[in-house]
């Protein structure tokens, strides 16, 4: 092979590899706009972290929030409901994992763990029935507690009959899984962050 051949071939090769580096940023220049557009916009950046101030919810009433489109139930639970809630076996549990965002995989199923930061009294849990992502309804079912002449406490969700007690745990029904708890910190007494 000459010299001028060889040159040939060099200069070839570079045209090609030249040629190729800029078709492969034309395209991706291209494609940037595409896949920019999939990210989420500001307003579901707002909602990754709401702030929830506790002190307007009396003692045994709920609240009903969205939270990245997701129906979260904050219940201030009474005395009757936390013990209820206790009294429970862990191995009369449907499902003896807690599902709670907030611990390790794998807790226990407890009332305690049910909760945050030993904050019995209020209870943070999506609004989502595990089997089918049906909005059960609350202070009904066979494990709410009568106090006077109503029920409170629990959650029914009249789809399917799944039944959850007053920590948000599936006691009857088809729901698989107790009812997931989402991450969440206490800010003060009475404020939390969720999300």
């Amino acid at each position: 092979m000459s010299t001028a051949e060889h040159a040939e071939v060099n200069r070839r090769d570079f045209l090609y590899i030249a040629t190729g580096a800029v078709g492969a940023v034309g395209a991706a220049l291209a494609a940037w706009p595409f896949i920019s557009q999939m990210n989420p916009d500001a307003s579901v950046l707002a909602l990754a972290t709401i702030e929830v101030d506790l002190s307007p919810i009396a003692e045994g009433q709920a609240v009903t929030l969205k939270w990245q489109g997701n129906p979260v139930f904050v219940r201030h639970r009474t005395a009757p409901e936390i013990e209820a809630a206790k009294s429970v076996k862990l191995e009369d549990l449907k499902d003896p994992i807690s599902r709670n965002a907030n611990l390790k995989d794998g807790s226990p199923a407890t009332d305690e763990n049910r909760v945050v930061g030993g904050k019995e009294a209020y209870l943070v849990q999506m609004g989502v029935c595990t089997h089918l992502g049906c909005v059960p309804i609350g202070d009904e079912g066979e494990f709410a507690v009568v106090e006077g002449n109503n029920k409170v406490g629990g959650w029914f969700c009249p789809c399917h009959g799944s039944m959850y007690d007053t920590a948000g745990r599936i006691r009857k029904g088809p729901a698989p899984e107790n009812l997931h708890i989402p991450k969440y910190a206490y800010l003060s007494d009475t404020k939390i962050r969720i999300g």
